[in-house]
């Protein structure tokens, strides 16, 4: 393989690993093993630290290929407890709120996730690195400053629910690139005129790569010294 000219790799993005960090320990190991001081490496669409799955990183002249590879269709499976919420809408912070979940039935979420297929305007989540003013929105968060996003319009292929136990719900869904899941989640929660956040989530395809085709990074060494090419 030759990573200078470039390369695309399929990651198994470890749980809370910044997508920065996957793209950095990769850069750092390709300039080790190829004897170089700089090579371009990039990522196909971030996923955030307590999510894992597949991210796409692109090497070399390849990284050129990333506007194009960000809009292939991704698929999750999303891990949802109802009746609470999060600032972040996921479990990196602590739960601000408490819902009834008594009313909420397996058809009734059946019927809400209907609602949320098809094209949709989503307001992204303040703790996401969504620019505003040149600065990114969990900027602001983080010092608790008020400030407003817009929405961004979407496509959700299919939300299919998997799993019923409340309050924890299993959600699958396909969509376009730009979905925030855990904003998803929140909207969802409020349709159930309860509350919800996010407690895990698996992006388990990008295009036609699954998750279980993608390289973990603690074979990446092994996976280095088997496929790299020095000139």
């Amino acid at each position: 393989m030759d990573f200078i000219e470039g390369e695309i790799l399929h990651i198994d993005k470890p749980l809370h690993w910044s997508s920065f960090r996957v793209v950095r320990v990769i850069r750092a190991k390709l300039c080790q093993k190829l004897h170089i001081k700089k090579i371009k490496v990039g990522h196909a669409g971030t996923l955030d630290p307590l999510a894992t799955g597949v991210m796409t990183i692109c090497t070399g002249k390849k990284t050129k290929l990333i506007e194009k590879l960000q809009a292939e269709t991704k698929e999750y499976v999303a891990e949802v407890r109802l009746g609470a919420t999060t600032p972040s809408f996921d479990l990196e912070t602590e739960i601000d709120a408490e819902y009834p979940t008594a009313h909420i039935t397996k058809e009734m979420v059946a019927a809400v996730l209907h609602r949320f297929t098809g094209s949709i305007e989503q307001i992204p989540p303040l703790f996401s690195a969504v620019k505003v003013d040149g600065k990114r929105a969990y900027e602001f968060a983080r010092k608790n400053e008020d400030i407003e996003l817009k929405p961004k319009l979407l496509v959700i292929d299919s939300i299919e629910l998997i799993a019923y136990h409340l309050p924890n719900i299993t959600l699958r869904v396909v969509c376009s690139k730009g979905t925030y899941i855990r904003a998803l989640v929140r909207d969802i929660g409020e349709a159930l005129h309860s509350g919800a956040h996010l407690t895990g989530l698996i992006r388990t395809r990008v295009g036609e790569t699954t998750v279980d085709q993608c390289l973990k990074m603690d074979e990446m060494d092994q996976f280095l010294e088997k496929n790299i090419n020095i000139i």
